[in-house]
């Protein structure tokens, strides 16, 4: 007997693209935001993004979180998260990324390219499941959570390996914004090499500004410079994690993930637009704010997939690879900066 459809099932998308049954909880997590970036504007030095997934994980591990709003939460960690993404790509400039010099360049691809393969290689070392690895080798080594999710659209991974990876960023990324200035003044570094310490290591671009910040302009400069460095190798790393993923590890029976992921091609002609030059400033301030708005309802929603007990039960092996892919690239990043001064 064929089964009947429920009314649920077959309810068309609204305007905004969104199927109805999400709108409780999308709505939520963009109010969240809202009051998320808010905050950050009143209280300096306190990131949006960080606040959100604190909130988010706060409440799924304090209180029930209601059933009708989770259609919405999870449409919102995917898709809001990868408009956010496509609209970081307008803070980027090449020409301001070439402008760091080939040694600086240099340090970028290995902190990024070495942590990437090591934490991929100690990860199988160690038997932890080839997704897992993939999200935390990609968070860890490009941008932090924007970075996991974005990995996630490709590797197809479960939620509770999406929540242990972003969960691990924030807890690492966090212990470095103090960290990582007091290691390059005990190095002996000026406050632009500490900025570029800084920029080539820690996770999150916000984790970025709070630790460089609290050194000089000149650092947070240099920092934000050299980051912003390591997010444009976001497209390459998820392109190829989704090449990969198609030809060795195809989906049986279902969707193969896509090549190049669309929001992947939007972050690039985001990229290449700014590099132009035409996007007149007051669009680029706009969409800066709408890229801090969306991540942070994106942080949020991923925040609320954080189950502690889960983490604790299940993620032991993780945590410590995070601790080791952390230290691998504190080691490359302070060697390339000792070696590769900023000019």
């Amino acid at each position: 007997m064929q089964r009947t459809k429920k009314p649920a099932d077959t309810a068309p998308a609204t305007t905004t693209g969104a199927p109805p049954k999400v709108v409780k909880g999308l709505l939520l997590c963009l109010a969240v935001g809202v009051l998320c970036v808010l905050a950050s504007k009143f209280l300096n030095g306190l990131s949006a993004l960080l606040l959100a997934i604190i909130l988010g994980a706060l409440w799924r591990n304090l209180a029930p979180v209601p059933a009708a709003l989770e259609p919405g939460i999870a449409w919102s960690a995917k898709k809001l998260l990868r408009w956010g993404i496509v609209f970081l790509g307008l803070q980027l400039s090449l020409s301001t990324i070439l402008g760091l010099g080939p040694g600086v360049l240099l340090v970028v691809f290995l902190s990024v390219g070495v942590t990437f393969l090591l934490t991929l290689w100690i990860g199988a070392r160690m038997g932890i499941d080839l997704k897992q690895r993939m999200l935390i080798a990609t968070g860890f080594s490009i941008c932090g959570a924007a970075a996991v999710a974005g990995a996630e659209n490709v590797v197809r991974a479960k939620q509770n390996q999406v929540a242990t990876a972003v969960g691990l960023v924030v807890l690492f990324g966090t212990l470095m914004i103090p960290a990582m200035p007091a290691l390059g003044a005990l190095l002996g570094m000026d406050d632009r090499s500490i900025g570029m310490l800084v920029g080539a290591s820690t996770h999150e671009v916000a984790q970025v500004v709070a630790a460089s910040g609290s050194v000089s302009a000149a650092a947070l400069e240099v920092a934000v410079t050299v980051k912003l460095a390591r997010v444009v190798l976001l497209a390459p790393i998820i392109a190829g994690v989704g090449v990969y993923m198609r030809t060795k590890h195809s989906v049986v029976g279902g969707k193969n993930p896509p090549l190049i992921p669309l929001f992947v091609v939007g972050f690039i002609a985001a990229m290449l637009l700014r590099t132009t030059g035409i996007v007149p400033p007051q669009v680029l301030v706009a969409a800066a704010e709408l890229q801090t708005l969306l991540l942070a309802a994106a942080m949020f929603a991923l925040g609320l997939g954080v189950h502690l007990r889960s983490i604790v039960k299940s993620g032991g092996k993780a945590l410590i690879l995070g601790l080791l892919a952390t230290l691998v690239i504190i080691v490359v990043a302070t060697s390339g900066t000792l070696l590769f001064p900023p000019q």
